[in-house]
């Protein structure tokens, strides 16, 4: 049995997000599989600390750290695990890492959803061009990119993710869902239907507005459970 490392630990974690992965990584090349699975498993862990729950100050402090982390990339030193894998790629590693701070300030509820995005624009846009070195190939477009933090986000923060603008007078249980949905209808609307970039990159960006799609309907979420839905949204996205 082969033993479990840091970097496992990780990337289960993503995977344990994303079921869909496996019908899709056979159509990123062998070579590039670790590579990838590294990257958003990095980007998984910004998108956890922007959504942090209660007192935010420990997941401020870890972003400074990945901020000192990253820039210690761009000299090729690294202390974390999903850095002996990523470090290695010339990127603009400190671009991002000057982003960063983005994610603390897309904590606060915005005006409305032009201005969740443009909260995240640097951000995204950062991430894009990373993104771009890491996978090969164009950068994706940030605002797909943007657009999927902010599901994300609407996933795992609830009605605080939901802007001011969309959010209710008077709370109640009917009425906040009624707000999530619509905002995930808006979020659709801003999402250009293709991502652009790397094949793994429009396949993700493929899933991820599926989930989308079926909330903003009142569907369930049912992750990984139509494999054959699955692996055609696959095979469509990898086609470009």
């Amino acid at each position: 049995m082969t033993t479990p490392t840091a970097l496992d630990s990780f990337i289960d974690k993503w995977r344990s997000r994303w079921p869909e992965w496996p019908l899709a990584e056979v159509f990123v090349p062998e070579e590039a599989r670790t590579r990838t699975l590294a990257w958003f498993a990095l980007l998984q862990e910004f998108d956890d600390i922007l959504n942090i729950a209660g007192d935010p100050l420990p997941a401020d402090a870890k972003l400074g750290w990945w901020g000192v982390e990253l820039r210690d990339w761009a000299g090729h030193r690294s202390r974390h695990p999903l850095g002996r894998v990523l470090e290695p790629v010339a990127a603009p590693w400190t671009d991002l890492a000057d982003a960063l701070p983005d994610l603390v300030d897309a904590r606060e509820r915005p005006l409305d959803g032009s201005a969740a995005l443009a909260t995240l624009a640097r951000y995204a846009a950062a991430a894009a061009a990373v993104e771009a070195a890491v996978l090969g190939g164009s950068p994706p477009q940030a605002r797909a990119l943007a657009a999927q933090v902010l599901a994300t986000r609407l996933a795992d923060a609830g009605l605080a993710a939901v802007p001011q603008s969309i959010r209710p007078a008077a709370s109640d249980a009917a009425g906040d869902e009624r707000a999530r949905r619509e905002w995930a209808g808006e979020l659709l609307a801003a999402w250009p239907p293709r991502a652009g970039g790397a094949a793994a990159r429009r396949m993700g960006s493929a899933f991820a507005r599926h989930r989308l799609e079926r909330f903003a309907a009142g569907g369930l979420l049912q992750p990984g459970r139509q494999p054959l839905r699955s692996l055609w949204q696959a095979w469509r996205a990898a086609r470009g």
